[in-house]
């Protein structure tokens, strides 16, 4: 296995993995919505995709992280937004991988760190956050507010 920061030439795969990742929270299949996302992501160097290859090149997971900022701590920050597995390659670590992938990008950018949220119930994903050496931020609430 091995680990890559997606370009053009990988945009099929990857959008085939984020068409799957929305299908797991809920969302209708949109495979070219999906592939329009990730290329304006990608013509736009608007995010970093980091995307774990099987050793025949099939594509197994990928990551998506934005730049932000802390005013506070006067440095950049990633955010963690997507990370999807597919069902058939779990298990093998590439979850772990594309974490670990993503913390190389911190210390390269001397960036402050790395922030993500999950939904409450997703108890697998929690599980590796803690493991790959997330805490859990209890100090703080986080508010969405939709646009309609």
């Amino acid at each position: 296995m091995k680990i890559i920061k997606a370009s053009q030439n990988e945009l099929e795969k990857v959008a085939c993995l984020f068409n799957d990742y929305r299908i797991f929270y809920d969302q209708e299949t949109d495979i070219e919505g999906a592939t329009s996302y990730i290329k304006e992501r990608m013509e736009n160097n608007e995010s970093i995709i980091y995307l774990a290859l099987d050793d025949d090149g099939n594509a197994m997971g990928f990551v998506q992280l934005y730049p932000s900022f802390t005013s506070i701590g006067m440095k950049r920050m990633w955010i963690l937004n997507d990370l999807y597995v597919d069902i058939i390659h779990r298990k093998k670590n590439a979850a772990e991988m594309l974490i670990n992938r993503c913390k190389e990008l911190i210390h390269k950018t001397g960036a402050a760190g790395l922030v993500l949220e999950t939904q409450n119930d997703n108890f697998p994903a929690q599980k590796l956050y803690f493991k790959t050496g997330f805490i859990k931020d209890e100090l703080h609430c986080n508010f969405f507010w939709k646009a309609n």
